[in-house]
């Protein structure tokens, strides 16, 4: 017993080094063999490679397949390796045919290396010493006790050189044939499949003989082993040798560059990405765009974008972020305008009207004030520089005017609609709300094509499934649209709802039967060559200067947003929303199935009587009043202001009191007033606008009704005196307006007379610079009196 522990630290030491060696022949093998930089790849939904960007060592070198084609495995088992399924990395066979070989040519004229020693070999690039080479073979089988036989395959078809700075089976098949390898016939993937041994042979206009001669014996081969019939390799010996190098795709090149910066947000490990582009479409709209471009660019108009969303799985299905064109560098074609920071113009306008109506501040159809306008020395005019007095909130949002959306946001409050936008998506705006004012409803902000589209989506994306999570909402769908085809998981969404939303169904979906409406006097003023056979919610916006053109368009499947300009901000005449980008949105809505208009989310809406006139909550005096579908916060809206009940002489002819009339002989009726100078302006525009009878003589107005108001300037509003064009000093043209029309005001500035009008008030005045006080009095005694200040604009002070 004795004489047996006696060998025991001789066989504990063999032990360990039995185990040293087993652990070294283990971690020998890299866990990762290639760290070369491989090409960052974008592919279309369906495969379909869309860009390619070589890698940082100036190699097109693709990141490994996930499949290899069966085609290139029997071309390159054939002519490397026959044995290739059976040897355990080393072929002895082999080793000793090249052994024999090349002691009788006294040269090196064969090798016994098999693809999984080469594989080994490629991935660490060393001066192949004796005991280099018998590493390798340790490493080869070593690399087969963990791979299989497809893994090498596919290891050695995405790293072996194939000529030039071309590596890797799938980079040499776009670069010399144009296409993937998946779709190459035998002649092209023989040709491919004897270059790894020989990569200088694909030089154009050189070794092309030796090349046809390789391939040609491969095509023998191959039929040989009866891979494929002899007639099929007789026609591929038919076929060219690849030429010049052909250059890449580039149909999706700002994608690719968003993917190379959002790579690790991403959480991709590789620099391969399948992408939800849809193939046809981003190539269909590549040429659109590009056409637009040639017509626009005859205006210096340079740019142009698209970016269509597929609402129903919120991905990206095209994006064009700029016409690619990298030889122009003048045209700044590499600026991705999809997420460049521009002016909005009015695009926000609809969100500013689905805010109103989610917090029940305004009804669909509520009359808003358009008339001139001046707030703190900013007087915002509208786009045919007219005014309608006062029109229904949806119809000003379908024509666009500024004056009616500037009103809506001074009631609704910047600041609110400034946090309202952050909620929605808007990641741009960086400064304050005082910062932006009211002027953040026309383009006083910036947003990103991005975060526009993506909010649009988020409200299309809510009102579709109004009926899937029972009338509740999910926070995700204002979620970032995905460009990366892996589905998210949405199995908790039904436990995450919530009961409230920023914008609720009902809003939404009246906001998107306004944007829907075609009659678009005004900005949209060429309506008419916009016809589709689709219904779809769209908006245009131009930024100031001329300097963005953009539409935006939706329906329940899809939604489209479209910017033009120049890159460098330059502006340009004619460039407007509805003139350059809305027929490129139309074109592309022609690009895509039809499909149907949104479901009325009915239980999530109220029907409420409203005044036929004013768009408000009917009152007690609206004789015409219609249902309107409205959202439940439509409760907290006012009754109409403008129905009021007068008081009428037994003939109905004049308006009296009971100072001058018996209330016995009065007749009381419901009369539809608004202010003076809404009036001004709405009963030009509204024929059947039913001025208030004049009061009968001897009565005087009771003050239930105020008789004046300054149209122009406001009261404590600045104004400027231009200089006329032989120098002297122009005049600035006061404007009031009278519920009588045939009544005389008498004009007074700084407790001086100065003139007289009747019928049209209007009153041309040249006061010094400084602070005045104007003051109209009327026939019946009734006063107005307010102050403004005349600039002085070569001193730039009062």
């Amino acid at each position: 017993m004795f004489k047996k522990f006696s060998y025991e630290p001789k066989l504990v030491f063999s032990d360990v080094i039995c185990v040293l060696l087993l652990c070294w022949f283990w971690f020998l093998l890299p866990s990762k063999l290639f760290l070369n930089p491989t090409s960052y790849v974008v592919e279309a939904s369906n495969g379909e490679l869309l860009s390619a960007a070589i890698a940082k060592d100036g190699q097109w070198r693709f990141p490994v397949a996930d499949t290899i084609p069966q085609k290139f495995q029997q071309c390159i088992v054939a002519f490397e390796d026959k044995r290739f399924f059976t040897h355990p990395g080393i072929d002895f066979l082999a080793i000793a045919r090249a052994m024999r070989q090349n002691l009788k040519a006294k040269s090196v004229v064969s090798g016994g290396s098999t693809l999984t020693m080469q594989v080994i070999r490629l991935s660490r690039r060393e001066s192949r010493t004796f005991w280099q080479k018998l590493i390798e073979v340790i490493l080869a089988f070593r690399l087969e006790l963990t791979h299989s036989k497809t893994e090498i395959l596919k290891l050695y078809a995405a790293n072996a050189p194939f000529g030039s700075n071309v590596v890797g089976l799938e980079a040499a098949s776009w670069r010399y044939f144009g296409r993937s390898a998946g779709s190459l016939s035998w002649g092209e993937m023989a040709t491919l499949a004897v270059l790894p041994n020989s990569p200088s042979l694909v030089h154009p206009g050189k070794n092309s003989a030796k090349l046809i001669k390789k391939r040609n014996d491969l095509l023998d081969k191959i039929a040989g082993l009866k891979m494929i019939d002899q007639e099929t390799a007789n026609l591929s010996k038919l076929e060219p040798i690849p030429g010049k190098p052909q250059q890449l795709p580039q149909n999706a090149p700002h994608l690719l560059n968003r993917f190379k910066t959002e790579q690790k947000v991403l959480k991709n490990n590789t620099t391969s990405l399948r992408s939800t582009l849809d193939f046809d479409l981003q190539l269909k709209l590549n040429a659109l765009l590009k056409r637009y471009n040639n017509r626009y660019r005859a205006n210096d108009i340079n740019n142009i974008a698209a970016l269509v969303l597929d609402v129903k799985n919120g991905t990206v299905l095209s994006y064009v972020g700029n016409i690619y064109q990298p030889e122009n560098k003048e045209l700044e074609s590499h600026v991705d305008m999809i997420k460049a920071p521009r002016s909005p113009g009015s695009t926000l306008k609809p969100l500013l009207y689905a805010s109103m109506l989610n917090d029940g501040f305004i009804l669909p159809r509520t009359l808003i004030p358009d008339v001139p306008t001046q707030i703190n020395g900013y007087s915002p005019q509208n786009y045919d520089l007219g005014y309608d007095g006062a029109i229904p909130a949806d119809r000003a949002l379908s024509r666009s005017l500024n004056i009616p959306a500037v009103k809506m946001l001074q009631s609704y409050k910047y600041q609110r609609f400034y946090d309202k936008l952050k909620k929605m998506g808007i990641s741009t705006l960086n400064q304050p709300a005082d910062h932006y004012g009211l002027s953040l409803i026309l383009g006083g902000s910036e947003v990103t094509m991005w975060d526009l589209a993506k909010t649009y989506m988020g409200m299309a994306r809510t009102l579709n499934h109004f009926n899937e999570y029972e009338g509740k909402y999910n926070p995700h769908d204002y979620d970032a649209p995905g460009y990366v085809k892996a589905k998210r998981d949405e199995r908790f969404d039904t436990y995450e709802t919530q009961l409230t939303s920023t914008i609720d169904y009902g809003s939404i979906w009246n906001t998107f039967n306004a944007m829907e409406e075609l009659m678009r006097p005004g900005e949209e003023g060429l309506w008419e060559q916009f016809s589709s056979s689709q219904r779809v919610a769209w908006k245009t916006g131009t930024s100031f200067g001329f300097r963005d053109a953009w539409a935006i368009g939706l329906t329940a499947q899809y939604v489209v947003c479209v910017w033009v300009g120049n890159a460098d901000g330059e502006g340009r005449p004619g460039l407007t929303g509805v003139d350059v980008a809305a027929p490129v949105l139309f074109d592309i809505f022609r690009q895509l199935p039809n499909g149907k208009w949104f479901q009325t989310p009915k239980h999530q809406l109220r029907k409420m009587k409203v005044c036929k006139q004013s768009g408000y909550k009917a009152g007690e005096y609206c004789r015409e009043t219609l249902e309107e579908l409205v959202s439940p916060s439509g409760e907290k809206t006012g009754l109409c202001p403008y129905h009021k009940l007068i008081h009428l002489d037994r003939t109905a002819s004049y308006r009296v009191t009971d100072q001058c009339e018996s209330t016995a002989m009065m007749v009381h009726q419901p009369w539809f007033v608004l202010p003076p100078a809404m009036e001004y302006y709405y009963k030009i525009k509204n024929s059947d606008y039913k001025m208030l009878p004049p009061f009968k003589p001897g009565c005087t107005d009771a003050g239930s009704n105020y008789v004046m108001e300054m149209i122009y300037p406001k009261n404590n509003a600045s104004v400027y005196i231009p200089v006329e064009f032989d120098g002297s000093r122009g005049k600035v043209v006061l404007n009031a307006t009278h519920r009588n029309s045939n009544a005389k005001i008498y004009w007074h500035i700084d407790n001086e007379y100065v003139a007289t009008t009747k019928t049209y008030h209007q009153l041309a005045v040249s006061p010094p610079a400084g602070k005045h006080t104007l003051t109209l009095v009327d026939e019946n005694g009734e006063r107005l009196t307010q102050s403004f200040t005349v600039l002085d604009k070569e001193k730039g002070k009062h």
